[in-house]
């Protein structure tokens, strides 16, 4: 959770930083797990009526300066504070709003807001068209995660995670990863997987995601999936991992990684993709072109003859796919890191 991510990062750095989140959720959790001060509420509606004062002085108290928040439901709160106590409110807009804002509630709430950051040029031109906002206050600013040094597996190690996995060391493997849902594109990925079958055979699919709702799984949308599967004739083909953490193990065994996200706001799998140094296969809508730049493979997402045929493309010119991947990891290392998003956010804090 990019809160907790970045709150570890600031606290590291020797920087004072507060959690203000609603009790017994996953982020609670995340901050008392990493000893962030907090203040907590049963609900929204509390922090919004009989907690209010009790928070404006926790604010004070704590002589709390900036507050950040990454939800747009969280800005009346924030702008509600900002009454009491003289604090810059930043708002990371992780979406892009596709519907417009402009009423007078919204207008009242963002004229509190001091700056908007925006994950991608995509999202930027989406909050430019339908925040109630000045342009000056809107930027974009990348997220960044962490990117390992590039150690390459010892064969056996690979071996040992293909074997985990029911894959033979002879398997060419595609690799996705990604919540399973219609977002992510694991229908069309099939679809096109059972194409680039009939060209190699030896080929296999590995799809990484949770498989449980708690997960973020559309269970409905697996179970399309799965029948998919199973009317194609590719069970034996198609290997789900289910929820996983060593998202950087699995990523070393794929030769090609497909990202068929057909609309996505910014794309951390991507920069961890391109960190991992492996072939990269991409949806040429949102914003996964202005991450990759020239260094993957392009296909429309909502096209499984498209997605074939840029994953037999990249077979085709493997070595080129490679040099490519090269290039995307010095990309990563420069443009998205933690370190490197760490220092741009800092500047919006301190301005």
């Amino acid at each position: 959770m990019y809160p907790i991510r970045m709150g570890k990062q600031f606290l590291s750095a020797g920087y004072q930083i507060f959690g203000l989140c609603l009790a017994s959720t996953q982020v609670e959790s995340g901050m008392k797990e990493n000893q962030f001060p907090l203040y907590t509420a049963q609900s929204k509606s509390q922090l919004l009526s009989v907690k209010l004062f009790s928070l404006i002085q926790w604010v004070k108290h704590h002589q709390i300066n900036v507050i950040h928040c990454h939800k747009s439901g969280d800005l009346l709160v924030a702008a509600l504070i900002k009454q009491f106590v003289p604090v810059k409110i930043i708002f990371t807009e992780h979406m892009g709003v596709t519907r417009s804002k402009k009423d007078l509630f919204h207008g009242w709430v963002y004229q509190q807001v001091d700056q908007v950051l925006s994950i991608s040029d995509e999202t930027y031109r989406r909050n430019l068209n339908a925040l109630p906002i000045s342009p000056e206050k809107i930027t974009r600013l990348w997220l960044g995660t962490d990117i390992p040094d590039k150690t390459e597996l010892l064969p056996d190690e690979i071996a040992t995670i293909k074997q985990s996995l029911s894959l033979s060391e002879e398997d060419f493997v595609i690799g996705t990863l990604g919540r399973i849902s219609p977002g992510k594109g694991q229908i069309e990925l099939v679809k096109a997987f059972a194409r680039v079958q009939q060209h190699l055979p030896q080929s296999k699919l590995v799809i990484v995601g949770g498989l449980e709702a708690a997960q973020g799984c559309d269970l409905a949308y697996l179970a399309q999936v799965r029948e998919i599967i199973q009317s194609l004739d590719l069970s034996d083909h198609v290997i789900f991992t289910g929820f996983r953490r060593d998202t950087h193990k699995l990523l070393s065994i794929m030769d090609i990684v497909c990202l068929p996200y057909a609309n996505e706001a910014f794309g951390l799998t991507a920069i961890e993709t391109m960190a991992a140094q492996r072939p990269i296969v991409a949806a040429n809508t949102g914003a996964l072109p202005e991450l990759l730049e020239n260094y993957a493979q392009y296909c429309t997402p909502t096209s499984d003859t498209s997605i074939a045929e840029a994953i037999l493309n990249s077979y085709e010119h493997y070595d080129e796919a490679k040099n490519n991947a090269i290039s995307a990891r010095m990309r990563a290392c420069k443009e998205f890191s933690i370190q490197t998003h760490t220092q741009n956010l800092l500047h919006y804090y301190q301005e």
